[in-house]
């Protein structure tokens, strides 16, 4: 099949329009978005959604995670559906572009097809992954998960908030729990547009960034507990001092990550301190370690010397040390055919693109289990996510959809 010509563009006026309605709903305090997942924001966002996928001509399907499924349908019914998307959840000081991008992107492939009369042998499915952050309910790209066959379904709904709400019932509440059994769709390839999180295509001027690998990661959730006493009366030697374990414990997983490098990441993230009190030496924290590497040899060890290291620390200061892994994935190589299809997109459109690994964890990474899987990234601006601050140009939304849209439209096979 030949490939499509470089006059096929999708229109990048009409994407960030939608890119910066879809902010209008659960907006932040700083420019950006609080829209966590299975919040009546999300909620909102999830039915505009909708209403734009049917305005497009799609089918819209839910399963029983919430997950949410466009279609176009092709010329052949019973041929294996291109999937595409991302999540449309943010973090509560999340930005405009982190996963919106990509199922907005998603969404303008379909749109720009129909203004191009293209019509394509395979299905073509624009999805919207529940709780992809995992700040409201733990672990991260939870549904996606599920539907990979990694995360079992009951115990998802049965993860809490830190309200103690059930992720279950929570998704019932705001009306987007479905009947479809996870992981029954089968796909011919899924492709994620997604900003890149990071400074490298911005800082050496790439367009984008053809993601070929995945780090993978571990999130160590560390309880210390030694003893509640006054700050000023409690003599040094006799302290149990829990938050002394933690700044002890944060030194050792910086120094685990710098002795890994060029490509090992690791901090403390999540903290709650006990009581909490400015004159009360903390008896008892839980933390969160985030450890990340490309290399599977390489994130074990990191793991165990910093088990092994905690443990150490924590005998030293007489303070009972509990570690509970709540979240991981191995490092992903994705589909070489998937992801020659993005570079080669973006050589027929003449952009600048190099190899780039994800630093952070996506949906795709779970999808590559069960079906060919690419990315691709744009830049964005200082490197930064996960922040209200976080911002892209339409120019680089503009590229990362197009070469999108060419990899999408290639793979579903266009018809003449």
């Amino acid at each position: 099949m030949a490939a499509p010509g470089e006059n096929l563009r999708i229109n990048p006026d009409r994407l960030w329009d939608s890119l910066m309605e879809m902010a209008k709903i659960g907006p932040g305090v700083a420019g950006g978005n609080n829209r966590q997942t299975l919040t009546d924001e999300d909620g909102e966002g999830r039915h505009l959604f909708k209403r734009w996928c049917e305005d497009a001509g799609m089918s819209v399907a839910v399963d029983q995670m919430g997950t949410m499924f466009a279609r176009r349908e092709g010329t052949d019914p019973d041929a294996l559906p291109v999937y595409v998307g991302s999540h449309l959840d943010t973090q509560p000081t999340g930005g405009k572009f982190d996963g919106v991008l990509g199922v907005l992107g998603g969404l303008e492939v379909i749109r720009s097809m129909n203004d191009l009369g293209i019509r394509t042998k395979h299905p073509i499915v624009v999805t919207n992954w529940t709780n992809e952050e995992g700040t409201r309910f733990a672990p991260a790209m939870i549904a996606s998960g599920v539907f990979a066959g990694e995360i079992d379904l009951d115990w998802a709904y049965d993860r809490t908030d830190a309200k103690g709400k059930r992720f279950g019932d929570e998704l019932e509440r705001i009306g987007w729990k479905g009947e479809e059994e996870v992981g029954a769709r089968k796909m011919k390839a899924f492709f994620e547009l997604h900003i890149e999180q990071g400074p490298i295509l911005e800082d050496e001027g790439i367009d984008i960034g053809v993601v070929t690998h995945g780090q993978g990661l571990w999130w160590l959730q560390f309880t210390l507990t030694g003893k509640d006493s006054h700050t000023g009366s409690t003599p040094m030697p006799k302290r149990r001092n829990a938050g002394l374990g933690m700044a002890r414990i944060t030194e050792l997983v910086h120094e685990v990550a710098m002795d890994f490098q060029p490509d090992a990441v690791g901090a403390i993230g999540h903290v709650e301190v006990y009581p909490n009190s400015r004159n009360v030496i903390p008896g008892k924290v839980v933390f969160t370690v985030d450890i990340r590497s490309p290399d599977l040899d390489t994130l074990t060890q990191m793991r165990e010397r910093i088990e092994d290291g905690a443990a150490t620390i924590c005998e030293a200061l007489d303070i009972a040390c509990d570690v509970e892994a709540v979240g991981h994935f191995d490092p992903v190589a994705f589909d070489e055919g998937c992801v020659s299809a993005i570079r080669d997109a973006a050589e027929r459109l003449g952009y600048s693109h190099r190899n780039i690994v994800s630093g952070a964890g996506h949906d795709a990474c779970w999808i590559n289990r069960v079906a060919p899987t690419a990315m691709v990234m744009c830049p964005c601006v200082d490197g930064l996510s996960h922040n209200e601050a976080e911002e892209i140009t339409k120019d680089w939304a503009r590229a990362g959809a197009d070469v999108l849209f060419h990899a999408v439209v290639e793979t579903a096979e266009i018809v003449e």
